[in-house]
C-alpha cells in the first residue's frame, strides 16, 4: 500500500509553523530582507578611548586573525615620523593593522628554520605569533629606521656593503 502525503499539513508547516523554516512565508508572500553579515571593529576615539563599532562586512574582506586587534587607520597616507618618535611604537601600530596585500618572498631554508625557531620559542612562552607577523615587524622596523636615520640606518649600511 502506498503512503499518502497530507499536502495541507505540509503547506501549513511551511507557511510559518515549522521549526526548520521559521521565516518562510510561502510563494505568495514577499521574500524576507537579507541581512548582511556584520563585522565588529575596535576604533580609537579622539579622547584616546576604545570603542567597538559594527559595520557591514565586505564579501571580499579577509578574516582578522583571532589573536590580533583590528585598528582603523585615521589617515590613508603613510605618516613620516616626527623627530624623537619611538620607533618601537611606530612599528607596533603598523603591525597591528591587518595586512591585506599578498606578497611572495624567497627565503633560504636556513632563514625559514630560524623564523620557525623564533615562533616556537615564543609559543612556549605563551606568546602567539607567526612567520608573517615576525616578517612584518622586521620590514616595518627597517622602513622606520631608514625614514628616521637615512644614510645612517641599518638598511643603508647593509646595502653599501652588498654593493661594495
Amino acid at each position: 500500500m502506498k503512503k499518502k502525503l497530507n499536502v495541507e499539513s505540509v503547506q501549513s508547516e511551511l507557511r510559518g509553523g515549522s521549526a526548520f523554516f521559521p521565516g518562510y512565508k510561502g510563494q505568495d508572500s514577499p521574500p524576507l530582507p537579507k541581512e548582511e553579515p556584520k563585522q565588529a571593529e575596535v576604533v580609537d576615539t579622539p579622547s584616546n578611548e576604545r570603542k567597538v563599532v559594527e559595520r557591514p562586512q565586505d564579501s571580499y574582506d579577509t578574516m582578522t586573525p583571532r589573536h590580533h586587534d583590528t585598528t582603523v587607520s585615521r589617515h590613508q597616507d603613510t605618516m613620516t615620523p616626527q623627530a624623537g618618535t619611538d620607533i618601537f611604537e611606530v612599528v607596533r601600530k603598523a603591525v597591528k593593522q591587518l595586512g591585506k596585500e599578498a606578497a611572495t618572498h624567497r627565503f633560504t631554508l636556513e632563514e625559514k628554520n630560524k623564523l620557525a625557531d623564533i615562533e616556537y620559542t615564543y609559543k612556549r612562552q605563551g606568546i602567539r605569533t607567526s612567520e608573517n607577523e615576525i616578517t612584518r615587524i622586521s620590514i616595518n622596523y627597517i622602513i622606520e629606521d631608514y625614514l628616521q636615520n637615512g644614510q645612517e640606518s641599518i638598511l643603508a649600511k647593509i646595502l653599501k656593503r652588498l654593493n661594495s
